[in-house]
């Protein structure tokens, strides 16, 4: 019997829905292990970290797992495959997100929360939530004892009017200050490397939770793969340059190259009128590159001779010709959707928590690049540019990148490189703050550290009691031997 057009088009209806629902689980399956919790995937969770690394989140970042895994497991069903395990399972009561015993403290945590947007003396007031710009100089307090979408859902719950203009005069821009708290201000590079790794995990679960408040679509590109340049130092991939830097110097973070180049502009270049926004000799930097490439390592290279302009060309063209993006092939969506977040604040967490999911070797660069920039900056008088104007031509080589699909609206051009250029603005005037570790984030750690201790521990007593039972079989045995009789 010939299926009738009714038919034809639910059956096609259907298998769009199940193209689309099965897409969506295998984005959250590959965020759930971006984010450390790949076991809640499997068929069942073996005894791990897992469980530990949930009975730290707060409501909000527990509710955004929960969400991840509510779309994993709709697609699996879907699929007919074996049964999954119930949300339930993992975060006990489905509403809440949380178990009981955690519920209570994410509800003292709102308390405390809620106490802090009434006092005027703590770390945050109302005043501060609405981070107005109103051309003064006063100094804001910004906050990283409580998760940012913690205070994002308090901001929305008492509906706190929002500052969304842009202003494009840095002198505009507030100053904030975080406040010592009991754990004080902790820097990136203050924590251990061990701790450290623990650090992007918990940054991407906070990232999509304060996201998931502000109504925002967290996208991710997937890995791009772009075959590296045949060369040593240009289009070569941060990682295998610093692979070769550190059979040099063992301790280098940040290319050598980019190094070099931004010495030289430092020493000359910051009082040439239009540094990076001059274009130098196209024909003199692709030489000057090749040369670069031929006798870099030899050491005879004569950095005397080269033209200021061609060095910031080329400078842009090692970021523009990296085969992926400084800022990540996968985090680029994320880093642009900053600019549809209205609060200055909250844009200035996402890109808090953006800086801390990067990789070292980028994050790393990334602070090199911005602190040269800095520098531009102040040398404003000599020459000529300001921070919108450094922002907005080192924009594009950021945003821009060959190995991934361009697709701009028509008409959205201006906007959108208005909102790239305005992002790097706030990289650049911030980069102190953007390079803390939030207080609660380090709280999550420790939290770790303890559970793991503990779990050590447990192992090391069953281990000694064990070893202790061997022990006492073997003197039985050996006695029992020596006494024939026996």
């Amino acid at each position: 019997m010939t299926p009738t057009i009714e038919e034809c088009l639910e059956s096609l209806t259907e298998a769009m829905e199940m193209d689309i629902l099965t897409a969506q689980g295998e984005a959250e399956a590959e965020w759930l292990q971006d984010a450390g919790l790949s076991d809640l995937i499997g068929d069942r969770t073996e005894e791990n970290g897992n469980f530990v690394l949930l009975s730290t989140l707060t409501k909000t970042q527990a509710a955004a797992v929960q969400r991840r895994l509510d779309t994993y497991t709709r697609s699996r069903r879907k699929k007919n495959k074996q049964p999954v395990r119930d949300v339930r399972d993992i975060f006990g009561v489905v509403g809440s997100g949380v178990e009981p015993e955690m519920e209570t403290e994410m509800d003292r945590l709102h308390c405390r929360a809620s106490s802090h947007t009434i006092q005027k003396s703590d770390a945050i007031g109302i005043q501060d939530f609405t981070s107005p710009l109103r051309g003064s100089m006063r100094e804001e307090l910004f906050n990283t004892e409580i998760a940012y979408s913690e205070q994002a859902a308090i901001l929305l719950k008492g509906s706190f009017p929002r500052d969304s203009r842009r202003i494009k005069d840095e002198s505009f821009l507030p100053k904030f200050r975080i406040p010592k708290g009991r754990l004080g201000v902790t820097k990136i590079g203050d924590l251990s490397q061990q701790d450290m790794k623990k650090i992007p995990t918990l940054a991407l679960i906070e990232l999509t939770a304060l996201c998931d408040v502000l109504g925002l679509e967290l996208k991710r590109n997937k890995a791009v793969k772009r075959k590296a340049a045949d060369h040593k130092l240009f289009g070569v991939p941060l990682g295998t340059l610093l692979e070769n830097d550190q059979k040099l110097l063992p301790n280098t973070r940040v290319p050598l190259i980019l190094q070099a180049l931004l010495s030289c502009l430092e020493k000359k270049g910051l009082d040439t009128e239009g540094i990076l926004r001059v274009s130098g000799s196209q024909s003199r930097i692709k030489s000057l590159e090749q040369k670069l490439e031929s006798e870099f390592y030899t050491g005879f290279f004569q950095w005397d001779e080269v033209h200021q302009n061609d060095v910031s060309g080329l400078l842009k063209r090692f970021i523009r010709e990296l085969p992926a993006p400084l800022l990540t092939a996968e985090y680029l969506p994320a880093f642009s959707a900053v600019q549809d977040i209205p609060d200055l604040k909250q844009r200035l967490q996402a890109l808090n928590l953006l800086i801390l999911i990067l990789p070292e070797p980028n994050r790393n660069t990334l602070k090199a690049l911005l602190e040269f920039l800095r520098l531009v900056v102040t040398r404003e008088r000599k020459n000529k540019m300001n921070l919108w104007n450094v922002s907005t031509v080192i924009a594009p080589n950021l945003f821009m990148h060959k190995g991934l699909p361009n697709k701009i609206p028509e008409g959205k051009e201006k906007q959108l490189a208005e909102g790239a250029a305005d992002i790097v603005r706030m990289m650049i005037h911030y980069q102190d703050l953007l390079w803390t570790v939030s207080s609660f984030l380090v709280t999550q750690v420790r939290k770790l550290n303890e559970s793991s201790s503990r779990k050590y521990q447990f192992y090391d007593r069953r281990i000694k009691n064990l070893l202790k039972k061997i022990h006492v079989d073997k003197e039985k045995t050996e006695k029992n031997h020596s006494d024939p009789c026996k």
